[in-house]
């Protein structure tokens, strides 16, 4: 048996085609559009405004060995809550033209993968992150609707 070819044993088995989810709402006036797609190996999550998709970014929920006293610190509470967990670590694949972009980028990122994996503590797969916002910078209250209608597609 040639060893580079696959058996059919190792090949996953899953329904096809993908799971995918839609929602749309106007953030800051500016019709929004997400949807999330729910592969074998990968969660695919974009965020598109005016048409545009423009930075990809991805978030690994199988950290091999997050921080050892994760498991021990209490749940966070209030306003805490809302931040992202602290194992998670967004990379940028693509786009990002500036620092500012890349920033805003990955901290969504973050966030989206900190509502997966608190939906789903046992989920492994890796979210992959695309985003075409018009604006650089977000106020507080276009980032928790956003996030908002992001959590109505998980």
């Amino acid at each position: 048996m040639d060893p580079l070819v696959p058996t059919t044993s190792s090949i996953p088995t899953t329904p096809y085609p993908a799971t995918t989810r839609q929602a749309a709402g106007y953030i800051d006036g500016t019709l929004t559009d997400v949807m999330c797609s729910s592969f074998s190996d990968r969660i695919m999550v974009t965020i598109t405004q005016k048409g545009r998709l423009a930075q990809w970014i991805h978030v690994p929920l199988d950290v091999s060995n997050p921080s050892a006293t994760d498991q021990y610190l209490p749940s966070a509470s209030g306003e805490d809550s809302l931040l992202p967990m602290t194992h998670l670590t967004p990379k940028t694949l693509l786009g990002a033209s500036t620092q500012e972009r890349e920033t805003l980028g990955q901290l969504y990122a973050a966030q989206i993968a900190s509502l997966i994996a608190s939906k789903n503590p046992e989920e492994k797969r890796t979210v992959m992150v695309g985003l075409g916002l018009s604006k650089v910078e977000a106020s507080r209250e276009d980032f928790y609707n956003t996030i908002d209608l992001v959590r109505k597609c998980l």
